[in-house]
């Protein structure tokens, strides 16, 4: 037995030394290689953006510019907007108590169907007027037919005449004295006004 006992005693002895030098040796950590990223390549710096002329300052560049001198709207090409001018629709006359036009009344009424023309959109009244000789009622009358002459004329000039509305105020709205002949053709006249 002790034999045994000298054998058991051995292997635990060698046992015991292995396990201890297992324990007492530090491990060793492999060293690995960190790979490193290579860095992002560098963003393409942008062209610088071509010098755009623009003499007038209105924000249309010259090459797109109709009106390069002159400062303007890029709705215009780059040209002043042009304001319609007012009509001066006093001088539409008619003879006394008549709804016919006065053949001067003509080139005034051409140069404002061309004026109507570049401004499709508006709409404009035609109120007519007359003098004081005669019944309120009649000159009532005869105020709304010399609207509706001027309306007829400026539709046989190309305006659609859904953008014309007449209105007669008779002899209530004079320009001028009704006590003289004078005065008095001046009030029997149609005025044009743009309502929008």
């Amino acid at each position: 037995m002790t034999h045994l006992k000298i054998k058991f005693f051995v292997i635990l002895t060698i046992f015991s030394c292995s396990l201890l030098s297992l324990t007492s040796c530090k491990s060793k950590k492999l060293a690995v290689k960190e790979e490193v990223a290579p860095p992002p390549p560098a963003e393409p710096k942008p062209e610088p953006a071509p010098i755009v002329k623009d003499t007038d300052g209105d924000g249309v560049p010259d090459d797109q510019d109709k009106c390069p001198e002159v400062k303007g709207s890029s709705a215009n090409e780059g040209c002043p907007e042009e304001k319609p001018k007012a009509f001066n629709s006093r001088n539409i006359q008619f003879e006394f108590n008549s709804s016919v036009l006065k053949t001067e009344s003509y080139d005034i009424l051409e140069g404002i169907s061309q004026q109507m023309k570049k401004n499709p959109s508006a709409t404009y009244e035609l109120a007519g007027n007359s003098s004081a000789e005669g019944t309120e009622k009649r000159n009532m009358m005869l105020s709304v037919d010399r609207a509706n002459s001027v309306k007829a004329y400026l539709v046989n000039n190309g305006i659609d005449g859904a953008r014309l509305k007449t209105k007669g105020l008779g002899e209530s709205n004079p320009i001028a004295d009704n006590s003289t002949e004078a005065g008095r053709i001046k009030n029997r006249r149609v005025e044009i006004k743009s309502i929008n």
